[in-house]
């Protein structure tokens, strides 16, 4: 299996990181351990999750995900096989969020105590904290990676402005900096990333893992009409979202690639976003073997220059 650097770190993963946010709610304990299991059996070895998931969840308070993860990693005995990440700076602890040093020396234990390590191959500022001046942030990574709890930092949803200036203090303070980026990014949401962000991330060297690889699922061709919005929790949102005359002509694009090269929407989807220069690994997750399988494919499917060229044609946006 093909493994890619992140950044400029010693951490090598596969060309698709698995999203661990439906581990303990769309999907319980037994599934989350099959699709974890077949995940692995696949070649493939990185795992993305986050301590807020899944508190949106009615009687959930976050934890969740890391918890089966936890209990997975445990019952395995294979935590040196996995390139384990997941986030901080979302859930509420006694009704503090943020970036701030405190929170983070404090959220850190408790990540480390669901996922039953002693160490987080990559820890991400789930979000920008413009409260906590960002060299209080990175001075408490810092810490982290100095006691070998954190083998490396990353940043998700932070602007291109913002993570200069992370990149700058981080140089001129010589604090570990942010490795990977985790932005939204896919065939349907290209804009954001592509115009600010990825320009920074390819001149500094940084690695991209982004979210919403299928656009919620959108890009599997499972929404194709107002009707289908029943079939999935976030049915209704993705609707509203993609399904409109450029997200059908993105399905007419994946559907005709597709068909081309024997794949299924997501898998060509996926295979476009491991394709493009600037990303290491998107991430999606599943909630069957079935679906991990599907997508697991999709590292062994390669495009070319004709499937490329109409599908950036197809997502094209004014």
């Amino acid at each position: 299996m093909e493994k890619r650097r992140l950044g400029k770190s010693d951490l090598m993963i596969a060309p698709l990181m698995l999203g661990g946010n439906v581990f303990g709610w769309t999907a319980d304990e037994k599934t989350s351990f099959a699709v974890l299991d077949a995940f692995v059996d696949a070649g493939l070895n990185a795992i993305d999750t986050a301590d807020v998931y899944s508190a949106w969840v009615p009687g959930h308070k976050g934890g969740e995900s890391e918890t089966v993860l936890g209990k997975w990693l445990a019952s395995r005995q294979n935590r040196d096989k996995v390139v384990l990440a997941t986030k901080v700076g979302m859930l509420q602890i006694d009704g503090k969020g943020g970036l701030s040093k405190a929170h983070i020396a404090r959220a850190v234990e408790d990540s480390l105590q669901r996922l039953q390590t002693d160490y987080i191959d990559l820890y991400f500022a789930h979000r920008d904290d413009d409260s906590t001046p960002l060299e209080e942030t990175l001075e408490a990574f810092g810490s982290l990676v100095k006691s070998g709890k954190v083998r490396a930092v990353g940043a998700s949803n932070y602007s291109a402005k913002r993570l200069e200036q992370a990149l700058a203090i981080s140089e001129a303070k010589s604090l570990p900096r942010y490795e990977v980026l985790q932005p939204l990014y896919n065939l349907s949401d290209r804009k954001a990333f592509e115009s600010e962000l990825e320009p920074v991330c390819r001149s500094r060297m940084v690695g991209v893992v982004p979210y919403y690889a299928l656009a919620s699922g959108f890009l599997t061709g499972k929404y194709r009409n107002e009707a289908d919005a029943t079939k999935s929790q976030r049915g209704g949102r993705v609707v509203q979202t993609y399904l409109n005359p450029r997200g059908q002509k993105i399905l007419g694009a994946l559907d005709a690639v597709g068909e081309r090269l024997r794949a299924t929407p997501g898998q060509v989807a996926l295979a476009w976003l491991m394709a493009r220069p600037s990303i290491t690994a998107p991430i999606a997750s599943a909630t069957s073997v079935e679906q991990l399988k599907e997508i697991a494919a999709a590292v062994h499917l390669k495009l070319d220059a004709e499937a490329i060229n109409t599908l950036g044609a197809a997502s094209a946006e004014a």
